[in-house]
């Protein structure tokens, strides 16, 4: 079983991200995790079903939609909407799958992370990239070091069933 620290190496490794969840207003941590992705130069995707267009971006309704595919998806949506993207994430290969959760149960279902467990996925069943992804800021630096000390980081969870490679 990998670390955390690792489980979140791995998934920012891949060259081609989506981000659900992210809004046309621009105030979510989906957007704020869009923004800090796309400034680190990854290449993210926009998944919104009701929009064309978010920060100044295509978003696309869904991730079969976004041409290429991506290597990982960043689940920021309400927690009823991940059992759904798991499934889109199956059917298309998609092999890493991190559920965003600040405080509160963020965006992490339980059905949804053993879901993905049993489909196969690597999942990252809460915290944030930007407590990640550098450069850091204050805030998320902190998060980071809190959760470590409380023992409260999320343990990545190793796929149950094949991996798909």
């Amino acid at each position: 079983m990998p670390s955390l620290e690792e489980a979140v190496a791995t998934f920012l490794a891949e060259p081609r991200i989506a981000v659900c969840g992210v809004s046309r207003q621009g105030g979510l941590p989906a957007n704020a995790i869009y923004r800090k992705l796309r400034a680190a130069g990854h290449a993210v995707f926009a998944v919104n079903p009701n929009a064309t267009e978010v920060e100044g971006d295509p978003a696309y309704p869904d991730l079969a939609a976004i041409e290429g595919g991506v290597g990982a998806v960043m689940i920021a949506t309400p927690p009823g909407a991940g059992a759904a993207i798991v499934e889109q994430c199956t059917a298309l290969g998609v092999r890493h799958v991190w559920f965003h959760r600040s405080f509160g149960a963020g965006s992490v279902s339980s059905d949804a992370v053993a879901l993905a467990r049993d489909r196969g996925l690597n999942v990252i069943p809460g915290s944030c990239p930007m407590m990640f992804v550098e450069p850091v800021d204050g805030p998320h630096r902190c998060l980071r070091w809190f959760l470590r000390v409380t023992g409260k980081a999320p343990e990545p969870i190793a796929p149950a069933g094949p991996a798909l490679d």
